[in-house]
């Protein structure tokens, strides 16, 4: 279960690139209630969204050189640096050299051997998110690629994440867990693109908890969101929908069933 006690390989930030930070602030305060708080020109415009008063993602404004609108996922590194160091070896790329952010902690950006960008964050002031699992907040992450052995093999070797086997009806749904932290600390997992005619390329896709999720694919096409899948139900799963804001950036929702327990085995 993805939570607020950020161990090393954890996801612990989120942040949106776009070119219209005030529309997507406008868009996901519809959808999420999240409030939006610009930062300064000192970290160039950079804002948190905000639920209740607690950091649940970053923003800011991008331009078409920066790339497309999207959401990057951050993982916990106790030394960006090293990090960074070790995504190179392992036949990935730094497209962000480590970097401080004032005091509040160290970030890179990296891409795996598939080309997929992730970002690190090495805490300083700022630990991470503030509210996860909550609705409104993010609860699961999925990688989308084509060779997932190989996916598995490089975020081992960068991150230390373990993988684990979760099975249902039809095949083996491969999860993400920090090291040596076992299945309760599962965060996320692994989809062959091939699996999923609607995924084209490959790329991680943040999951949102929400209460009721044919509701929240109604209010998202209203504020001018896309359905990207309809809400479906995934026994003891839960109902999910995938989306994009209005300028593009992909993300999915969920409302999630409870889990009293899983067959998972190592992979």
């Amino acid at each position: 279960m993805l939570t607020t006690r950020f161990v090393t390989g954890a996801p612990n930030w989120i942040d949106l690139g776009t070119p219209d930070i005030d529309g997507a602030a406008a868009f996901y305060g519809g959808l999420f209630g999240w409030d939006f708080r610009p930062g300064g020109p000192e970290v160039g415009g950079y804002g948190l969204f905000q639920l209740g008063g607690r950091a649940t993602a970053g923003g800011m404004q991008t331009t078409p050189e920066q790339g497309p609108p999207s959401w990057t996922v951050y993982f916990q590194a106790p030394d960006a640096d090293a990090t960074a160091r070790a995504a190179e070896q392992a036949h990935g790329a730094v497209l962000l050299q480590p970097m401080d952010v004032q005091d509040l902690g160290r970030m890179a950006i990296l891409a795996d051997q598939a080309g997929v960008s992730f970002g690190l964050w090495q805490p300083g002031r700022n630990t991470g998110l503030e509210v996860v699992q909550e609705p409104g907040s993010l609860c699961w992450i999925e990688l989308y690629t084509a060779d997932v052995p190989a996916a598995a093999a490089f975020y081992h070797s960068v991150l230390g994440l373990e993988t684990a086997g979760v099975d249902f009806p039809g095949g083996t749904y491969t999860t993400f867990n920090p090291a040596g932290e076992g299945e309760d600390a599962m965060f996320g997992g692994v989809v062959p693109l091939a699996d999923d005619p609607g995924e084209q390329e490959a790329h991680w896709l943040p999951y949102f908890e929400v209460g009721d999720t044919d509701a929240t694919v109604a209010r998202a096409q209203e504020l001018g969101g896309t359905v990207r899948m309809p809400a479906t139900d995934f026994p003891g799963v839960g109902r999910v929908a995938k989306l994009s804001d209005p300028y593009g950036a992909r993300f999915a929702v969920i409302r999630s069933e409870p889990q009293p327990g899983q067959d998972v085995r190592p992979l």
